[in-house]
């Protein structure tokens, strides 16, 4: 059986006092916490070790936290990494940045470790609880949750974390519209604030992968997947 233990967590953040304060609070709880003061290190690191979940800081020197985000999902074996921004700049253009760069969730300091902790057991409650295992075969496109790989015309394809559960929703609903309020509370979670924009910069980026074909936009609406 599972245990906290072995979800992995990389905080990466330049002030020490904050990277001290959720080590502190996280290894209490039982998780295995390593740190990072810079993105260069991040990247290093999070190849070493193939983190759960990265908790990263928005504004830091050198690479910053977007830029971070970007190369992390470079990262093939990193696909199925939740990238989690701890940050104090709370515009939406800040926001919408974090999410285009591949972000899974997005929190404005100052932090509540309570509120955090909660986040980050619901996602490992959802990682080694009831996990799904099954595979879709749609034409030349399959879709296999048991390892987070997409293949299209024989290819395999790499799909950050929530650009594939957000295909794999689609996938197993065939020819049902969804509004995007309803794809946000499915693939991010009520506990995670997103905006709306986020679901049309997902499909954005999918489409460009397996082309438009698949994903059907209902105006005024949302999107169905075609069976």
């Amino acid at each position: 059986m599972s245990q906290k233990s072995d979800f992995k967590i990389l905080v990466v953040d330049d002030e020490k006092d904050i990277v001290l304060l959720l080590k502190y609070n996280l290894e209490t709880q039982g998780y295995y916490v390593k740190t990072a003061s810079s993105g260069k290190d991040a990247l290093q690191l999070a190849e070493k070790i193939n983190p759960d979940l990265i908790l990263l800081d928005l504004m830091m020197p050198g690479m910053d936290g977007i830029e971070t985000c970007i190369q992390l999902r470079k990262i093939e074996k990193l696909a199925s990494t939740s990238i989690l921004f701890l940050t104090a700049r709370s515009e939406e253009y800040s926001e919408v940045a974090a999410f285009d760069a591949g972000a899974d969730d997005y929190i404005i300091k100052p932090i509540k470790p309570r509120a955090l902790i909660s986040r980050i057991n619901s996602l490992y409650k959802r990682k080694y609880v009831g996990n799904e295992s099954k595979i879709f075969t749609i034409g030349n496109l399959t879709i296999d949750k048991e390892s987070y790989i997409v293949t299209y015309d024989g290819n395999e394809i790499f799909f950050p974390k929530k650009e594939f559960e957000l295909l794999y929703f689609l996938a197993k609903n065939p020819k049902k519209v969804y509004e995007r309020e309803t794809i946000l509370r499915n693939v991010w979670g009520t506990e995670v604030h997103v905006i709306p924009r986020t679901v049309d910069v997902h499909i954005r980026k999918i489409r460009e992968k397996i082309g438009p074909s698949f994903i059907s936009t209902i105006k005024g609406v949302g999107y169905k997947f075609k069976s």
